[in-house]
C-alpha cells in the first residue's frame, strides 16, 4: 500500500480537513488545523506531503519520527499541528485497511464511553445561568465557562466581583453536583489570578483552565496553593517535550493536549502515559470537527487517566457548520446521559461525507482570533 495523495480542505467555520488516499484505495481523514493558521497549516501539510507521497501509509510510527526529527527547526503549533493532522489520517487508513477501530490497534478499549462537558456562553460571559440550565436540561453533566472578560495585568476589584458572581450564579442555577470548568483563557495575568481561584474556591470548581498563560507558568506554584480546585493547562503545549517540565514541577492537575495540535494520537497516547506516571489526569481539549473528535475518543478508550471529553457540539464557534454536518454517519457521537460513546467503527469510526466537504470548501473561511483591547487603547488578551 502506497500514499499517492494528500488533499486539504477549508471548510466552515473553522476547520481544516485532510483526505489522505493510498493505491489501494484506502482514505484517511485528518483535521490538522490551528485556529485563526488554517492557511498556514495547509501549507505545512503540503510541505510534508512532499516526503508522505509514495510511501507505505501503515509504518506511522516511522513517519511521526521524520516528520518531527527530519525537520532542523522542530515543534511549535503550525508544525505539530500539521503533523497531527497526517497522523489522524494515518491510523485511520490502518484501522480500516484491518477493519477495527483505532483503539483496537492501540491495546483495546478500557471504558465504553466517556463524559463530556459543553461550553456556555460566548467570549464574553453573560446571562450563563440559562445557558446552564439548557445544558442540563440536555443531559450534561458538566460544562465550562469562560471565567472573565478581558483583565488588565492589575484591574479592578469590580471586574473581579462580576466574574464571581456569574461562577456564583451558574452554581445556583444548576446545583451541587454538576462540574463546572472556568476557563480563564490566558486573559488573566498573576496578580489578577491570585485573587479570582482565593474568590472562587467557595463554588466547589472541577477546575480551573489556563489561570495564567502557559508560558508564565512559574506562578502556578503561587496560584495553586491559594485554593484547592484542580489546576488545567496543556491546549498550548504541543509535545511531550513540552509537557515534560510540567510533570515535572508537579504543579497542575489536569492536562489537556488537542490531538490535533499535539502530534496527533501517537504523540497524545506517549503524552497521556507520561501523566499517567505522574498520577495527573487528561482531558483531551477539543473545541473542533468531528475526525478530530474521533481521534480524541480514540485516546479516551485506552488512556486509563482521561476522566472528561471537550466536544464542540452547538459551541459559540459554530456558526454556519455545527458538528455533525460533515459526518456521513451522523449517530457516530451517541450522547447519553452525559457521555459519549467511543466509536466502534474501523479506523476513527468517523464517515466524512465528502461532497459536502467539497461543496462547503468553496465557501471556505478566513477565520481570525478576535482582537480586544483595553479601555486605555492597549492590547487585551483574547
Amino acid at each position: 500500500m502506497k500514499i499517492i495523495s494528500l488533499t486539504t480542505y477549508i471548510v466552515p467555520p473553522r476547520w481544516l480537513f485532510l483526505k489522505i488516499e493510498t493505491d489501494a484505495g484506502v482514505t484517511g481523514w485528518g483535521e490538522p488545523v490551528v485556529e485563526g493558521r488554517a492557511l498556514t497549516v495547509e501549507a505545512a501539510v503540503k510541505e510534508l506531503g512532499d516526503y508522505l507521497i509514495g510511501k507505505d501509509p501503515r509504518l506511522i510510527e516511522d513517519h511521526w519520527t521524520v516528520m518531527h526529527r527530519g525537520g532542523f527547526y522542530r515543534g511549535g503549533p503550525i508544525l505539530m499541528s500539521a503533523i497531527a493532522g497526517i497522523d489522524q489520517a494515518l491510523w485511520d487508513i490502518k484501522g480500516k485497511a484491518l477493519g477495527v477501530p483505532v483503539h483496537e490497534l492501540l491495546g483495546g478499549r478500557l471504558r465504553d464511553t466517556i463524559k463530556v462537558y459543553s461550553w456556555i456562553g460566548g467570549d464574553r460571559p453573560a446571562e450563563v445561568a440559562a445557558g446552564a440550565k439548557e445544558m442540563v436540561v440536555r443531559g450534561f453533566l458538566a460544562l465550562k465557562m469562560n471565567g472573565t472578560e478581558e483583565l488588565q495585568i492589575v484591574d479592578s476589584h469590580d471586574r473581579i466581583d462580576a466574574a464571581v458572581e456569574r461562577v456564583a450564579t451558574v452554581r445556583e442555577a444548576v446545583g451541587p453536583n454538576v462540574g463546572i470548568a472556568v476557563d480563564f483563557h490566558g486573559r488573566v495575568h498573576r496578580p489578577m489570578a491570585r485573587i479570582l481561584v482565593k474568590e472562587l474556591e467557595p463554588y466547589r470548581l472541577m477546575f480551573i483552565e489556563e489561570p495564567v498563560l502557559s508560558e508564565n507558568r512559574e506562578a502556578l506554584k503561587e496560584i495553586a496553593a491559594l485554593g484547592s480546585t484542580p489546576i488545567a493547562l496543556g491546549e498550548r503545549l504541543y509535545s511531550r517535550w513540552d509537557f515534560k517540565s510540567v510533570f515535572e514541577e508537579g504543579i497542575v492537575d489536569i492536562i489537556q493536549p488537542d490531538l490535533s495540535h499535539a502530534g496527533g494520537i501517537t504523540e497524545c497516547r506517549k503524552i497521556a502515559a507520561m501523566a499517567e506516571a505522574y498520577d495527573v489526569a487528561v482531558a483531551p481539549h477539543c473545541p473542533l470537527g468531528p475526525i478530530a473528535l474521533a481521534a480524541c475518543l480514540q485516546l479516551d478508550a485506552v488512556s486509563y487517566n482521561c476522566f472528561i471529553q471537550e466536544q464542540s457540539l452547538g459551541i459559540h464557534y459554530n456558526a454556519g457548520n455545527d458538528l455533525l454536518d460533515y459526518a456521513a454517519n451522523k449517530d457516530v457521537f451517541r450522547y447519553e446521559d452525559g457521555y459519549v460513546a467511543i466509536p466502534g467503527g474501523p479506523g476513527l469510526g468517523v464517515e466524512i461525507d465528502e461532497d459536502y466537504v467539497k461543496e462547503r470548501a468553496k465557501e471556505g473561511h478566513r477565520w481570525r482570533n478576535p482582537i480586544w483591547r483595553h479601555k486605555d487603547g492597549s492590547f487585551a488578551e483574547w
